[in-house]
């Protein structure tokens, strides 16, 4: 007998991988995690039977949520992220030497848990002594704070469940002032091409357009993602990810990376013309 797991990227669209394992499977207070063994992607973990991460194209997400941002503004110190339960973006924050400060705020520590013992490939630097992780709701640790980030990564599950809150007008208005005088925003900010998540996608970018003097968003390709077109909303008190992107700073750190290059960085902010206008609606 074959197993197989299916996600539905629409009511008329499926996405299948054969599975070898089916190998954990909890409901935790906020959401079902599972894991499973594939011939094709390695171990995948899904969050409510969706896919978040599996081992053959982590390295595409988390290389895009964490360099653009670094490669835009070298002298980032502090940095948080809020979600990111694999640990992927946290293991490529880490490889940055200057870094003095990387907090990770998740709502759900057994995610956490179960990614350190089954997707050691992402979880392996969450012991780094930089690192404090936070096992609370992201809304309410950044509410209040003022002046204490220069990045802050949104690594979140689509709005619906414990992700909700993190695409809201008053999270982003709580991101801008916990924010340094040249801090960046980066958040996940869904796909142009399915209209469910075109629509989220419009959503978020108008209301972080209203708060952040420089908003912008930028594309990747994630072929386990819904239609393998993603983006990143980039939003910054400063920092324009374009004419401030500083390659041979970015460079001088030695970092060999499996997607992010130079030359991407300013191509990926080239968007499809259906995507620009999708965004100025």
């Amino acid at each position: 007998m074959e197993l197989w797991y299916t996600e539905k990227h629409t009511d008329t669209v499926d996405f299948s991988i054969k599975v070898k394992k089916h190998i954990y499977s909890e409901e935790s207070p906020f959401q079902t995690i599972d894991f499973f063994e594939s011939e094709e992607f390695g171990t995948f973990f899904t969050l409510d039977g969706l896919m978040m991460v599996n081992e053959k194209d982590e390295f595409v997400y988390h290389d895009m949520i964490t360099h653009v941002a670094m490669a835009t503004n070298p002298n980032i110190k502090r940095v948080l992220v809020i979600g990111g339960g694999d640990g992927g973006t946290v293991r490529e924050l880490t490889r940055y030497k200057h870094l003095e400060k990387i907090d990770m705020v998740e709502i759900d520590e057994m995610v956490v848990r179960a990614c350190e013992k089954f997707l050691p490939l992402t979880s392996s630097k969450l012991t780094d002594p930089r690192v404090t992780l936070y096992f609370e709701d992201g809304l309410a640790f950044i509410h209040g704070k003022e002046n204490v980030y220069d990045l802050i990564l949104v690594d979140s599950t689509d709005p619906i469940g414990p992700g909700e809150g993190l695409f809201s007008e008053a999270f982003y208005n709580d991101c801008y002032a916990a924010l340094s005088e040249n801090g960046i925003l980066i958040n996940q900010h869904e796909s142009p091409y399915y209209p469910n998540y075109a629509r989220e996608m419009k959503r978020s970018h108008s209301k972080i357009k209203k708060i952040f003097p420089i908003s912008k968003v930028y594309q990747f390709h994630m072929p386990t993602y819904p239609s393998g077109h993603w983006l990143f909303g980039f939003a910054s008190k400063t920092f324009d990810p374009v004419k401030d992107f500083n390659p041979s700073a970015w460079e001088a750190f030695g970092l060999d990376t499996k997607y992010y290059n130079t030359d991407l960085h300013t191509g990926c902010f080239a968007l499809p013309t259906f995507v620009k206008k999708m965004l100025e609606e």
